[in-house]
């Protein structure tokens, strides 16, 4: 079974049609896997609207009692320290409520942020969405 969800003001429609984002925005897309919620990013996940929402989004799926996330990064193009902070973070409320969270398809410039900042090591990364849901099971 899969479904869609968008947070409050997400630009992101179900139907694959999204509006124009400004330079700061991020589109999020949100749907679910034998448990597991996928959250697909498109665009710039940086300091302010983008990293916001994005929280309100991870928030409010571990307020519904979800505990297992792949983040889906293969379509950010650009990911700024709020943006690692945010990730970290969502990792760490994962695991404090007795689950994981994953990266799919970090770009390079993802993973070289991560590895840079020492930061790669705390995230299992995928770069097949069911081999990521599957790692679950």
């Amino acid at each position: 079974m899969s479904t869609c969800a968008r947070s409050a003001g997400a630009a992101a429609a179900c139907d694959g049609h999204s509006p124009q984002r400004g330079e700061d925005q991020v589109d999020i897309d949100v749907r679910t896997q034998s448990e597991v919620k996928i959250i697909k990013l498109r665009g710039r996940l940086n300091l302010g609207e983008s990293v916001d929402r994005m929280r309100e989004t991870f928030d409010d799926l571990v307020n519904a009692g979800a505990t297992r996330f792949v983040i889906d990064l293969g379509e950010v193009s650009m990911i700024d320290s709020s943006g690692i902070g945010l990730l970290v973070r969502c990792l760490t409320a994962a695991k404090q409520n007795a689950g994981s969270l994953k990266l799919l398809n970090p770009s390079k410039f993802a993973v070289q942020t991560l590895r840079m900042t020492g930061l790669l090591s705390l995230f299992e990364t995928f770069e097949d969405q069911e081999q990521a849901v599957a790692s679950f099971l």
